[in-house]
C-alpha cells in the first residue's frame, strides 16, 4: 500500500500532482467530518497556516512520520510534542522570500509616496500635484531592519539601490558582504534612529511582545513600522496606544495574533494603522515554491533526511 498523506489546506496543483503520483494524497480540511478517521491512518500530514498541530491532533495520529508546513513560520505547531513522538517536521524556509520583500517595498512606498490617480481630464491638475507632493524621499530616510536574515538582508540590498541609509540589529554577527551596506547598531539605536522600521525576527518564544510599550517609547513620533514576521512579536495594545498618541506615525501590519483578527483588535479603529490579512507571500510563484515541501515529505517517507527540517531555538 502506498503511504497515505493527508492535506488540510491548499497546495499548488503541480507539487500536489507530483506527490499524488507517489502516495495516496487526500485533501481533507481539518473541520471535515472525515478528518479524524483519515488522520488515524495517515503516514504524513501537510498543512499551511490554519491547521493547529497540537497535542489533540497528535493524539489522534498514531502513524504519522512527518508533518509538513507548506510555508515558513511554524507558529501553529507544537514542536516539542512532535519531537516527543519522533515526528519529523519540515517546512519551506526560503520559498516566499522574494514575495515578502516585494510586499515590504510596496508598503514603504504606499506610505512614503501616496498617490492619487487621474479619473478624468477635467480633474484639477494643479491641486492633485500639490496633494501628491511627499515630504519623504527614501534617499533622505534611515531604514532600520530588525533581523538581517533571509528577508531582512534582501530588503537591505534593495534599499541600498535607492540610496537609503540602512541600519540593522541582529542577535548574530553578520559578515560584511551579507550586510549590503547596512550598518550594525544596538537595539536602542535602531529604535531611536529609524524613520522606517521593518521587523524580521523569528518565532522563538522569547520574541513574544519583543516590541512593547518600552520599545515603542523609543521610536520617532513619525516612524513607519512594518511587521511581516509574526503577529505575537508586537504588543498590540501598546502599539495602538503609540499610534493614538503619535498620529503622524504609521504601522503596516500583515501578521496578527490571533489570526484571523477579532473585532476587538484596537488597531482596527486607527487611521494610521494599515492592516492586511497575512498576504505578504501571496503570489502564485511563492505558493508553488512553498508547496514543493512535498519533496521533503517524500524523502522522510522513504527513510531519507529532509532538506529543510524545522529549526530549533534555545529559547
Amino acid at each position: 500500500m502506498p503511504p497515505l498523506v493527508l492535506q488540510t489546506e491548499d497546495l499548488h496543483p503541480q507539487p500536489a500532482a507530483w506527490l499524488a503520483d507517489r502516495c495516496t494524497l487526500i485533501h481533507c480540511p481539518s473541520d471535515d467530518p472525515r478528518f479524524k478517521s483519515l488522520l488515524l491512518k495517515a503516514d504524513a500530514l501537510i498543512v499551511r497556516t490554519y491547521t493547529q498541530v497540537n497535542q489533540t491532533l497528535l493524539d489522534s495520529a498514531p502513524n504519522l512520520k512527518v508533518i509538513a508546513r507548506a510555508g515558513v513560520a511554524l507558529d501553529n505547531f507544537d514542536l516539542p510534542a512532535c519531537a516527543t513522538r519522533n515526528i519529523t517536521v519540515v517546512h519551506a524556509p526560503a520559498a516566499n522570500t522574494l514575495a515578502v520583500v516585494e510586499w515590504v517595498a510596496a508598503l514603504i512606498l504606499d506610505i512614503t509616496r501616496p498617490r492619487t490617480y487621474l479619473k478624468s481630464a477635467t480633474a484639477n491638475w494643479h491641486d492633485l500635484r500639490k496633494q501628491s507632493m511627499s515630504d519623504r524621499q527614501l534617499s533622505d530616510q534611515t531604514l532600520g531592519i530588525l533581523g538581517l536574515g533571509r528577508i531582512g538582508s534582501r530588503i537591505a540590498h534593495l534599499m541600498s539601490t535607492l540610496n537609503a541609509s540602512t541600519i540593522y540589529h541582529d542577535i548574530k554577527p553578520i559578515e560584511c558582504p551579507n550586510r549590503h551596506n547596512a550598518q550594525p547598531v544596538n537595539l536602542d539605536t535602531l529604535l531611536s534612529r529609524s524613520d522606517i522600521l521593518t521587523v524580521h525576527i523569528d518565532a522563538r518564544p522569547s520574541n513574544r511582545n519583543f516590541l512593547d510599550s518600552d520599545a515603542f517609547s523609543k521610536l520617532k513620533s513619525d516612524v513607519i513600522l512594518i511587521n511581516t514576521s509574526r503577529g505575537f512579536i508586537l504588543d498590540t495594545p501598546a502599539l495602538a496606544a503609540f499610534l493614538h498618541n503619535n498620529p503622524k506615525a504609521h504601522a503596516a501590519i500583515d501578521v496578527h495574533d490571533p489570526e484571523p483578527i477579532t473585532q476587538d483588535n484596537p488597531l482596527l479603529q486607527l487611521p494610521n494603522a494599515h492592516l492586511t490579512p497575512h498576504i505578504a507571500a501571496g503570489t502564485q510563484s511563492a505558493k508553488k515554491n512553498m508547496s514543493w515541501v512535498v519533496k521533503d515529505v517524500w524523502r522522510v517517507l522513504q527513510g531519507e533526511p529532509p532538506h529543510n527540517p524545522a529549526p530549533t531555538f534555545e529559547s
